[in-house]
């Protein structure tokens, strides 16, 4: 039997405590070029590496997203916070993905929405090299730099969805996370402070700076994080609410931004970290 069959492959999978093995080897089988290709992606999955940086890509709401190695794989929980802006504003001319990693967040957004002018935004290269790729075909613009400082400053008070996928991960907590996160993605685009919630206060204390009125800002958290980051978009000038998947295990809370918030010129809180 050849090393490249499907049951080789299945067999390898399953040894490596691939608990899906056969779905693997699907995916492998119809990405891989060549036999050899398809021995080497399976050695890669094997030694651990995560699912997605073996087959170069991830999918995410229908699409296909280019996912190279060390940057953050988008979940599948995060689809839940697309479905919520699409929800709140079909008509946007503006969207910000913050904290971008791969772009797909923004990616599924311009490809459901009519032609929005797309901004996205990492402080790491490697994910804005990733992001450029994967929103080209929607027009998209990516930034390098640490969370709003990356963005235009023509982009203030004009932005309509602004979806930011921060780290929320308690600092204590990363040891605790599966390996093919914890020793393959970048520690930054996890670890959200000493109660996960670092990167988010930064966010809400300067959303309103950017958010047209009416415009509402996106984050994810976990369910047990909710009333300290709903006090955080309370703090922020934010009207919030909290949208919940079961099925999903995400926790989406919207702010969005009063007709009549006072802007500040506030410096925002926290020291800076990575935008994911």
């Amino acid at each position: 039997m050849p090393p490249f069959s499907r049951t080789h492959i299945v067999s390898a999978l399953r040894t490596a405590g691939c608990v899906f093995a056969e779905d693997e080897a699907e995916l492998i089988l119809s990405t891989a070029r060549t036999p050899d290709e398809a021995v080497a992606m399976v050695d890669r999955r094997a030694a651990g590496l995560p699912l997605e940086h073996v087959l170069g890509w991830a999918e995410f709401r229908g699409l296909r997203i280019a996912v190279e190695p060390g940057v953050f794989v988008p979940r599948r929980r995060t689809e839940f916070l697309v479905e919520q802006a699409l929800a709140l504003s079909r008509d946007a001319s503006l969207v910000v993905d913050l904290c971008c990693g791969s772009g797909a967040v923004g990616a599924a957004l311009a490809a459901a929405l009519d032609g929005p002018e797309l901004h996205a935004a990492d402080i790491d290269p490697a994910a804005v090299r990733c992001a450029r790729g994967n929103v080209a075909a929607y027009g998209g613009h990516v930034h390098e730099g640490d969370l709003f400082a990356a963005l235009p400053d023509d982009l203030r008070g004009r932005v309509d969805i602004l979806a930011a996928n921060v780290p929320y991960v308690p600092t204590d907590e990363v040891a605790l996370l599966p390996s093919e996160a914890r020793d393959h993605e970048p520690l930054a685009a996890l670890d959200g402070g000493s109660d996960g919630l670092d990167v988010l206060r930064r966010v809400t204390a300067e959303a309103t700076r950017w958010l047209a009125p009416g415009g509402c800002l996106l984050v994810e958290t976990s369910e047990r994080q909710v009333p300290s980051a709903v006090e955080a978009f309370t703090h922020g000038g934010l009207k919030v609410r909290l949208a919940v998947s079961k099925e999903l295990y995400a926790n989406v809370l919207i702010g969005t931004r009063r007709h009549r918030t006072r802007v500040t010129n506030a410096e925002s809180v926290g020291s800076p970290r990575r935008s994911r």
